[in-house]
């Protein structure tokens, strides 16, 4: 257990190594944060089709993408890999549950992004978020995270365009 999570509603809640058989759980989060935000669509097997295997998926990428479960429901997840740019790690699909929110849970799963890159010699962290996630650029902003000018179009059923942030370790 997370002894940053003791002290809140989910002191219950387990921060653990993500499951290949955790799709249901996360694919339901996502779906569920995604849906607060108009014209956003999960569209798993077309667009993200690793959330049915995602342990997998990130061991093969040299990563790692964890959970929290708290009540035997998935309320929270996030994933790192090593990036492209030379010394870096990308953190990937950061997402709380609405109702879990404000508990400190994505504080807590940004610093594990953060502590995995760092024992692997990271020098910076960096993500691409939903120019909609407005919520989540507070969060990012807040802990250091500096939005770039750079931007991303992804030309998918959801037209998302996402900035880019990062954060030197």
């Amino acid at each position: 257990m997370d002894p940053h999570l003791t002290r809140s509603r989910y002191s219950g809640a387990v921060v653990r190594d993500a499951e290949d058989g955790d799709a249901a759980g996360l694919i339901a989060l996502i779906d569920a944060c995604w849906s607060e935000y108009p014209g956003c669509v999960l569209d798993v097997d077309g667009e993200v089709p690793e959330l049915w295997r995602i342990a997998s998926h990130f061991r093969q990428h040299d990563g790692c993408f964890w959970v929290v479960e708290h009540s035997a429901t998935v309320i929270g997840c996030v994933g790192v890999t090593p990036s492209p740019q030379s010394g870096g790690f990308e953190l990937h699909k950061l997402y709380v549950a609405s109702t879990a929110r404000g508990a400190g849970l994505g504080s807590r799963l940004v610093e594990r992004v953060e502590g995995e890159a760092w024992v692997r010699g990271g020098r910076f962290v960096h993500l691409w978020s939903d120019t909609r996630f407005v919520q989540a650029h507070r969060l990012y902003e807040r802990l250091g995270y500096r939005r770039l000018a750079e931007t991303r179009a992804l030309g998918d059923l959801s037209n998302t365009v996402e900035f880019h942030y990062r954060k030197v370790l």
